[in-house]
């Protein structure tokens, strides 16, 4: 691709350690570029960009890297790995030690909800969650 589209992250010193975090946490990743102000590194085929930009700047709700899970496995996996040092919010939402927001969703969800007789009951089952349970999903 001649002109890739990735997301560039503001740390306030923190980059390489972000970046390694990450890289920890996710299994096909690796950082392939690295100078003091800037770590390049991918995560599951995806770049990323770890700035040292200064404390001008820091993460809110507006941006989220939305992981799609295949197994209740993975959801509690990726949950636990990036809520540790960090806060569950509502509806598979979360944010890390370092303020970034994730979504880790189970890659079921659009169908579940896309289905005209239990969807609304899916809906109302998920919005009463922190970290999505896919067998009380389907069972809705």
């Amino acid at each position: 691709m001649t002109h890739p589209i990735y997301p560039c992250l503001w740390f306030d010193g923190q980059a390489k350690e972000a970046a390694d975090y990450y890289c920890s946490i996710f299994k096909k990743s690796r950082i392939t570029a690295e100078n003091p102000m800037v770590v390049m590194f991918e995560l599951n085929d995806s770049t990323f960009m770890a700035l040292n930009g200064g404390p001008h700047f820091t993460f809110n709700e507006a941006s989220s890297f939305v992981v799609n899970c295949d197994t209740q496995e993975e959801i509690d996996y990726y949950w636990n790995k990036l809520t540790e040092g960090g806060e569950e919010s509502m509806c598979g939402w979360l944010k890390d030690k370092y303020g970034l927001s994730w979504q880790i969703v189970p890659s079921i969800l659009g169908k579940l909800v896309s289905d005209p007789e239990k969807g609304q009951r899916v809906v109302q089952a998920f919005l009463k969650m922190k970290k999505f349970d896919i067998q009380t999903l389907l069972n809705a």
